[in-house]
């Protein structure tokens, strides 16, 4: 992995970022999920309303007991690979959405999985994820976030609005209109 921008710009970067949805009913959140060690239903329909709205309807399929179980297992696992792989066993959680999870609410630092936030360090987002490519996407972006000394939430914007101003599309898929 490789930044298509210099690290000096990711707090230049970050300042620029606009998303569309509103991403501080996450963060105003963050203080009572971390109290009490997992997730509520409602709370679950405002990460997939955030991270993929087309999922959101798939959350419903998850019941509130499920829903509470699943994200306390992941949140007190020992193993990487169990915080997040668990997290998919909920229906409507893919990688992506299981990172937005971690990202939020874990007392760790973790990226968001993101084909934007991806193409930002010249990476596609393969057709399928796995934890081996998780796990390299996630040391990657916690040793840039600490050599520039900013959080990962600061990474994460940058990385997306790099893509999204830098990022084009080309007979449907998306191609670089510029690189650095």
């Amino acid at each position: 992995m490789k930044l298509r921008f210099p690290e000096a710009c990711i707090l230049e970067w970050a300042s620029k970022y606009t998303y569309q949805r509103d991403e501080q009913s996450l963060i105003d959140i963050d203080p009572i999920i971390k109290k009490a060690g997992f997730l509520t239903k409602a709370q679950l329909r405002q990460v997939a309303k955030w991270k993929s709205p087309r999922s959101a309807g798939r959350i419903e399929k998850n019941n509130e007991e499920y829903i509470r179980e699943i994200t306390s297992m992941s949140f007190s696992a020992k193993t990487e690979r169990g915080r997040i792989a668990i997290l998919t066993l909920l229906d409507g959680i893919e990688w992506p959405s299981a990172s937005v999870i971690l990202h939020f609410f874990h007392k760790l630092e973790y990226p968001i999985l993101d084909f934007r936030a991806l193409w930002s360090v010249n990476e596609n987002a393969p057709s399928q994820y796995s934890f081996d490519f998780w796990w390299v996407y996630v040391e990657y972006c916690r040793e840039l976030a600490q050599r520039n000394h900013v959080n990962m939430r600061t990474l994460d914007r940058a990385l997306w609005q790099y893509s999204k101003e830098n990022q084009g599309e080309l007979q449907g898929s998306l191609k670089p209109r510029t690189s650095v």
